[in-house]
């Protein structure tokens, strides 16, 4: 299955407009934004737990990122609420579940053999959150590896930034109010991929939230290469 895997093309994606659909464990349905192979595969997408369910024990050979955005996931190594930023090494194996339900932001096969870290974020907690670039950011840092950056980004209502390039291209999930820029409005719930080397000026005049990564798409178009 092939869904976004061009790389060299801008995306923007409503997830709030699209179809939930099954997945291989009963009660866990996916809104697919970009994949690349079979159950097995690169891959990004919204994913809804309903209470009680559950996958089974399965492994991470390149690596697993989850947001929490809604509920509380858990698996064997610990309990994870709403705002709860997780990465899983290449390597990982775990059985996750929600017994009161959940709904996570997941990507997946981004990771680099020898990014071995585990990661677990409380996002909610104020004291992670450092000064941005321009007045009106706060930024809180999830993860850093190579050239490849995830971050969390408040945006206050009004808040300007300086027109940028994206080497290696740029990700955003927009998690809360409404994030812009000159090409467009992107409203919570939106997905946007902008390809190595685009340029934008960001700003928000209500304010919001957003997951952003940089660095890890690649600079030639077509799909990138999964580890």
């Amino acid at each position: 299955m092939q869904i976004n895997t061009d790389y060299a093309q801008r995306v923007v994606v409503d997830t709030t407009q699209l179809e939930w659909q099954p997945s291989p464990a009963p009660g866990v349905e996916r809104k697919l934004l970009e994949r690349d192979g079979g159950e097995v595969a690169r891959a990004t997408s919204v994913v809804r737990y309903a209470p009680g369910s559950q996958f089974a024990e399965h492994g991470h050979d390149a690596g697993e990122e989850i947001l929490v955005l809604e509920g509380t996931f858990t698996d064997e190594c610990g309990t994870y609420p709403a705002g709860t930023y997780l990465k899983n090494p290449p390597g990982s194996r775990h059985a996750p579940g929600a017994p009161d339900g959940c709904t996570l932001f997941v990507k997946l096969r981004y990771q680099a053999p020898e990014d071995q870290a585990r990661i677990v974020l409380d996002t909610s907690d104020p004291a992670q959150w450092q000064p941005g670039l321009v007045d009106g950011l706060r930024v809180l840092p999830l993860s850093s590896y190579g050239h490849q950056h995830t971050a969390l980004v408040r945006w206050a209502p009004g808040t300007l930034f300086n027109p940028h390039r994206h080497h290696g291209g740029e990700e955003i999930f927009v998690v809360q109010g409404l994030f812009e820029d000159d090409q467009g409005q992107y409203p919570a719930g939106t997905w946007l991929r902008n390809p190595h080397l685009s340029q934008h000026q960001p700003f928000s005049t209500q304010g919001c939230t957003i997951f952003v990564k940089t660095g890890h798409l690649p600079a030639a178009g077509g799909a990138a290469t999964r580890r």
